[in-house]
């Protein structure tokens, strides 16, 4: 039996609330971010909150055009997307201009699109598409080698337009291969191997290889009996060492002077208040600044003098942290909170395995801009230049957001017609 009900009465309309009610404070907070006495008018198209209400126009028309495609489309067409966005990756080479370094940007008319930004949705509905077919285990090398590539290509396109920080934004899909069955060993190994390579960074060579040296030592002792525990011992110490061992070469010709600037002031082996560490800096003055209640809509002094460049953008939270103060941000990070939970909820409902595996990649990608945003506004992330969803000013960005969320709403609403 099919449910022949309209569109509009299988849609979860909380997650269209919680994203109508995202968009508009992020809305109201870019117009304080960047608000000037002789442009009152948050419609005024000169200013970025002017043009922010051109990106929501935009944002609203995509998301009714994405509702109203058969749900069909979406799983029979991820890979031509998917396709379809690597080229678009790809011509930023030829067609991009330099943007604060980064040459992942296309100009179209007087728009400026960011391939980046949708090469998100793509890869992830090209990775649902692969992990919900028949006869596909995570469990299988074939399965994990092939998932990591349709993350890795995308992500190492973008990493080549110099953009780091969305290309660690496909980092996020891990949380989407654990969830389909992806050993949790593999997470604790990634996890161990970052807070390595941090450590490498402030404690000397010679003292992390004694104490690998002595943990690897401890276990052997330990499992001396069982030959194949000995083996992933050896083989863990030696990729433990290796790593230490190439921080150096990694840190000083892979990474660049910027990046290398900015782990060293969030590491504390630099301090430059006037420079790398500038924005950062002002950012938690303005934040701290905001108390308990904040100093009212339009009245944040840090925002009203520009002391924190791209407020508007990458530091929109610092606006919220001033004029809105803790409760203020307690609110917009509930709200997004909810909007995870909310996600996470409607995917373990579906019956279709695509939409499942889908919709925790929305969640994935929404928690990792959440949690690097923020954390860089305050200093406990690296400053990486990616925006908070539906808050930051920017076409790219909010339209993106805007299509990885409204294709799972669409895919929910469609489960009802699947045979009950």
């Amino acid at each position: 039996m099919r449910d022949q009900k309209g569109i509009l009465q299988n849609i979860d309309w909380l997650l269209v609330s919680l994203f109508l009610i995202l968009m508009v404070m992020g809305w109201v907070n870019i117009y304080a971010a960047v608000y000037d006495d002789q442009h009152r008018s948050i419609f005024d198209l000169t200013q970025n909150y002017g043009k922010q209400t051109l990106w929501i126009a935009g944002a609203l028309l995509i998301a009714l055009m994405i509702l109203i495609i058969d749900g069909k489309f979406y799983a029979a067409f991820s890979y031509p997307v998917y396709g379809i966005m690597l080229l678009l990756l790809i011509s930023t080479f030829a067609f991009s201009r330099d943007v604060k370094g980064s040459y992942g940007w296309i100009d179209i008319g007087s728009f400026k699109l960011q391939p980046a930004e949708f090469a998100k949705f793509a890869t992830n509905m090209a990775l649902a598409k692969y992990l919900s077919s028949l006869d596909i285990r995570l469990q299988e090398l074939k399965t994990r080698v092939i998932s990591g590539l349709l993350v890795a290509i995308p992500a190492a396109i973008i990493l080549f337009q110099n953009d780091t920080g969305s290309a660690l934004v496909f980092g996020a899909f891990i949380f989407v291969l654990y969830r389909e069955g992806l050993s949790g060993n593999i997470l604790l190994m990634g996890f161990i191997l970052v807070v390595l390579f941090v450590l490498a960074l402030l404690v000397k060579k010679a003292v992390l290889f004694g104490v690998i040296g002595g943990i690897a030592l401890l276990f052997f002792l330990l499992a001396r009996k069982n030959r194949k525990n000995i083996m992933i011992i050896i083989s863990g110490a030696f990729v433990a060492a290796s790593l230490v061992f190439s921080v150096d070469y990694v840190y000083n010709n892979v990474l660049q002077a910027h990046q290398r600037t900015r782990i060293d002031v969030l590491l504390g082996k630099e301090v430059d208040l006037k420079g790398a560490g500038y924005n950062v800096n002002q950012s938690k003055i303005a934040i701290g600044s905001g108390g308990f209640l904040g100093k009212g809509f339009l009245n944040g002094t840090q925002t009203k003098y520009d002391f924190v460049p791209e407020q508007s953008t990458d530091f929109i939270f610092c606006t919220v942290g001033e004029e809105w103060g803790f409760m203020g941000s307690a609110v917009v990070i509930l709200l997004f909170m909810a909007l995870l939970y909310r996600i996470i909820f409607v995917a373990e409902r579906q019956r279709s395995v695509y939409t499942r595996i889908y919709g925790y990649g929305v969640a994935s990608i929404i928690f990792f801009h959440l949690m690097i945003n923020i954390g860089m506004t305050i200093g406990l992330a690296p400053v990486i230049g990616i925006p908070l969803p539906f808050f930051s000013y920017g076409g790219s960005s909010l339209w993106s957001f805007t299509i990885l969320l409204f294709i799972f709403i669409k895919l929910d609403a469609y489960r009802l017609q699947i045979l009950r």
